[in-house]
């Protein structure tokens, strides 16, 4: 995962379900306190995923048109292999599963390369 720019800062566009739900948060000024809201947002969503961090130019943003967020797999060659619609409403976890399967090894193919 990598968390990039906020959707939904105070000094910006502010959502009213953040506002219901108390959740407050200006537009980071620092790559430090960019930081501190990415470790904010895995906390309180649980996430167990690795995450990264944008940096303030926002070039993992840019390069990848992820806001407000996007579902991306990449192959092992580093190619796009499957590229969501915007989020949330373009999340379609069942497409995601199925380009999974195409890219990953089964277990018993994965048995047969390893000997």
């Amino acid at each position: 995962m990598v968390y990039i720019m906020e959707a939904h800062p105070l000094d910006a566009w502010q959502d009213e379900d953040n506002l219901k739900d108390n959740i407050r948060v200006a537009s980071p000024q620092n790559l430090l306190e960019r930081c501190k809201l990415a470790e904010t947002c895995l906390t309180k969503l649980a996430l167990k995923i690795p995450a990264v961090t944008d940096d303030l130019a926002n070039s993992t943003e840019i390069a990848y048109t992820a806001w407000p967020d996007r579902l991306y797999i990449l192959d092992r060659d580093g190619n796009i292999a499957y590229k969501s619609k915007a989020g949330p409403y373009g999340f379609k976890p069942g497409e995601m599963a199925d380009v999974l399967k195409h890219l990953l090894p089964g277990p018993s193919s994965q048995a047969t390369s390893t000997n």
